[in-house]
């Protein structure tokens, strides 16, 4: 039979991190010693007392459906750490709480964006974004932007970009994938130009917690009234707390915005797990001691990694200020990223990312999110690799 397959789907590029990830998986269970720089997530386990919230909560039959938006205890201490800090006043009912960050992201473009529309998307980009926009009929505008600038974009790109069609702004700091963090003056201008030309800020905030070098954070909302109306929050637990799995997401917006991502939602997936959500709650009011310590192993395999990245022949690296990626720049080497994976994952048996997938085809990305024994392994042969290209 020939199946008819919609055009948006069929324009979809397939997710180049979960590709190398799944083959990187598959060579290590066929006993390979494989090495992966690929996956987004914390090495580290969930808090126990979060898990045992959510245990807690399954025992005693808390598997029913919830409300679409998820159960008004969640959406109350989302508000509250909003309040507690970010200095951001948000009603439970401008609350949304999704299956996931990525969820959230989709479900902001879907409610917002519609065909003609336009989209502003920095490169490098988380590889999503792009996508999710061409989902919702609209068009990705990329604005270009390399490690001379740590792969920030200015507010002149900014402006220049800007057309009676754009609808939203994405703005991601710290960022998936280069670890670079947009100071709070340089988002304010950023914010500022959105608000003079009307045009809506998702702001992607999930790593707003995983920062170093006393890099600072301040949401785009946080500005003034204006800033605020025009910013929309995404945010999740998958980063902070380790809960990737869970899918568990979250965002702010203004009332109408956020009423019509909730019935985006119901229609789609409806309420996010009903006994997750519970250890949601206990993340967001529980104890945090776990962070300091995760921070401050993230922060030594970041400083090792970077470093050494810098030693390796035709590699330079800008030094992230957040998140737990690091993007070197492979141009020397004369391979584009996708070729220099490829060879670097059969040759040595190490995952990395291509980085054409978020838009930067002379970059990869490697994911620190993993021990220091893998890592010290993985640069050596990156290293190893590196020096047979470079003559």
């Amino acid at each position: 039979m020939n199946y008819k397959i919609s055009k948006r789907a069929a324009s979809l590029a397939p997710s180049l991190t979960l590709a190398i990830d799944s083959k990187a998986k598959a060579m290590k269970a066929a006993g390979e010693d494989v090495v992966g720089f690929g996956a987004g997530e914390p090495d580290f386990d969930t808090p126990q007392h979060i898990k045992d919230a959510c245990a807690k909560a399954l025992a005693a039959g808390f598997t029913k459906y919830t409300p679409s938006a998820g159960i008004p205890e969640l959406r109350e201490a989302i508000a509250a750490k909003f309040k507690r800090e970010n200095g951001l006043t948000y009603k439970p009912s401008q609350i949304i709480v999704s299956c996931g960050g990525k969820h959230s992201c989709y479900n902001v473009i879907l409610a917002t964006c519609e065909e003609g529309d336009e989209v502003i998307i920095p490169a490098p980009y988380w590889l999503s974004y792009p996508e999710m926009v061409k989902l919702a009929g609209a068009k990705p505008v990329i604005l270009q932007t390399t490690d001379k600038t740590e792969f920030k974009v200015t507010p002149e790109q900014l402006r220049a970009a800007i057309t009676p069609n754009t609808r939203l702004f994405i703005l991601n700091s710290p960022s998936n994938p280069t670890g670079s963090v947009y100071t709070p003056e340089e988002t304010k201008a950023l914010g500022d130009i959105c608000v003079e030309k009307n045009v809506l800020i998702m702001s992607d905030e999930i790593y707003e917690h995983l920062l170093y070098d006393g890099a600072k954070v301040k949401s785009v909302a946080s500005f003034s009234p204006a800033h605020y109306d025009h910013t929309i929050i995404v945010h999740g637990l998958a980063k902070a707390y380790s809960m990737t799995g869970w899918r568990l997401g979250f965002l702010a917006a203004p009332e109408p915005i956020a009423k019509a991502i909730d019935a985006v939602q119901s229609h789609s997936t409806s309420n996010p797990t009903s006994f997750a959500q519970k250890g949601g709650v206990e993340a967001l009011n529980g104890s945090q001691e776990h962070l300091p310590v995760w921070l401050a192993e993230y922060d030594k395999r970041r400083r090792y990694a970077h470093a050494k990245l810098n030693s390796i022949p035709g590699l330079t690296c800008v030094n992230a200020k957040g998140a737990f990626y690091l993007f070197p720049n492979i141009s020397k080497t004369g391979l584009k990223s996708a070729e220099f994976c490829a060879k670097l994952l059969e040759q040595e048996k190490v995952a990395a990312v291509p980085g054409i997938a978020f838009g930067a085809d002379d970059y990869i990305r490697l994911s620190y999110a993993t021990s220091m024994a893998n890592i010290e392994k993985g640069l050596a042969r990156l290293e190893k690799f590196c020096k047979s290209l470079v003559k």
